[in-house]
């Protein structure tokens, strides 16, 4: 039998199968058009407002942390103080300071960006310390406005990006780039408000829509008819009466205002009356309530509709829970897309690539439990935080409780027997 060592086929190419998939019909939406939508989107709608940050709050929340995997200590530990982030096991020991600045959680916020825009892109830029070794010093955002074009290879893998303005492409070995549901070779991505967009922009007409019908019929339409002219005026004379009349009667009507000093005045036998709507008004609201919705349902935040939707909060637990396996599914690739793309490579270029290489875990979505008065009662009597650093260290950290402190540590008090067990 032989072993297939190189590739025959190919995810890349003029005939490649994601180009048939990722085709995108609409003009507006189509790379890199569709950047400005997307940031217009997210900035002018409350509703859609409301779905990224029901996605994106939850992952930027929970506790994110280096597990070192088998790593040597200082391997890890190196890694561990570049990110800025505790060990497994070591919460309780401070996080150093480091004089590049660097922050986990503004790389989380604008890596979190390929939701909205379907891809976020970032340069990795080190400088070596004293002892000789590369220290991350950034990882340096590159907006999607920004870039021009991304060569890919025949098999999908990505290349380099280029950006505009500047005629070095970026190699793929100096980049992280986040891409949300990536399919083939296509390193653009899909945003999470694609599905959203025809709701959004039909939610953007009827809204316009409904603010017209109240501004034109809120108050009325005033119409004004001319006075009857006496019979001894005829003929030119008249007729430019009239005109001049009906001039300063439309005038007068669209002037008119409502207000504490409104008014008006018109010749005698001329009548002003402000008329209102005859018939049904269409009523907007139900289907901007039903776009609300559907914007909600394209990221599976059901539980924002609740009270609109369904009229009840009893499906709120199921549908939550339901999100909340999704916020795990974009955080475990994060989480993996790190681990590959920036802690490997910085311990390949310290270590080699032998060296086995920490990874980033984070603490399960929703998984952190009230701190009640019988749960800590329970663990301290049956000795659950006693037994070890890493068990205590754990529980603290499940329970939201602060870190232990030798120096102050009480014995606990002794247990009084309840009279109901003393009879």
């Amino acid at each position: 039998m032989t072993v297939p060592v190189q590739e025959q086929g190919y995810a890349n190419g003029a005939t490649a199968w994601w180009t048939e998939i990722g085709n995108e019909e609409t003009p507006e939406l189509q790379w890199p058009k569709n950047i400005d939508v997307y940031d217009r989107m997210r900035r002018q709608d409350a509703q859609v407002i409301s779905v990224i940050r029901a996605v994106t709050l939850p992952i930027r929340r929970t506790k994110w942390r280096i597990d070192p995997n088998g790593a040597r200590p200082e391997v890890a530990r190196q890694v561990a103080d570049d990110l800025g982030l505790p060990l497994v096991g070591d919460e309780n020991e401070p996080v150093i300071r480091t004089r590049d600045r660097f922050s986990w959680s503004e790389h989380l916020r604008l890596s979190l960006l390929m939701l909205p825009f379907g891809h976020s892109i970032f340069e990795q830029v080190y400088r070596i310390d004293e002892a000789g070794m590369a220290r991350l010093r950034k990882l340096a955002w590159r907006p999607p406005k920004t870039i021009s074009r991304i060569d890919v290879a025949s098999d999908g893998g990505l290349v380099a990006i280029h950006q505009h303005g500047n005629e070095k492409p970026m190699g793929v070995e100096r980049l992280a780039v986040y891409v949300n549901e990536r399919e083939g070779g296509n390193w653009l991505g899909q945003s999470l408000l694609r599905p959203a967009y025809k709701y959004w922009l039909l939610k953007d007409r009827m809204l316009r829509v409904q603010a017209q019908t109240n501004d034109r019929n809120g108050m009325g339409i005033p119409v004004y008819t001319a006075s009857e002219l006496p019979e001894s005026v005829t003929g030119e004379d008249r007729t430019k009466r009239e005109a001049d009349e009906v001039a300063a009667g439309l005038k007068l009507a669209k002037g008119l205002r409502s207000g504490d000093n409104s008014g008006a005045s018109i010749p005698n036998g001329a009548e002003l009356d402000v008329k209102g709507v005859t018939g049904t008004l269409p009523d907007a609201d139900k289907p901007i309530r039903y776009y609300d919705e559907q914007i909600a349902r394209a990221v599976l935040a059901h539980f924002l509709n609740l009270g609109t939707e369904t009229g009840s909060w009893a499906l709120g637990s199921t549908f939550a829970d339901f999100f909340t396996l999704s916020l795990q599914t974009v955080a475990m690739q994060i989480a993996d897309t790190t681990t590959q793309h920036v802690i490997e490579d910085l311990v390949d270029i310290n270590w080699g690539p032998s060296e086995p290489a920490p990874r980033l875990v984070f603490e399960e979505i929703g998984s952190r439990h009230p701190a009640t008065a019988e749960a800590i009662r329970a663990l301290v009597d049956c000795g659950a935080i006693k037994p070890d650093q890493k068990l205590d260290d754990h529980l603290r950290t499940v329970y939201g409780l602060p870190a232990a402190d030798p120096a102050t540590a009480r014995e606990p008090l002794p247990r009084t027997t309840p009279a109901t067990e003393m009879k």
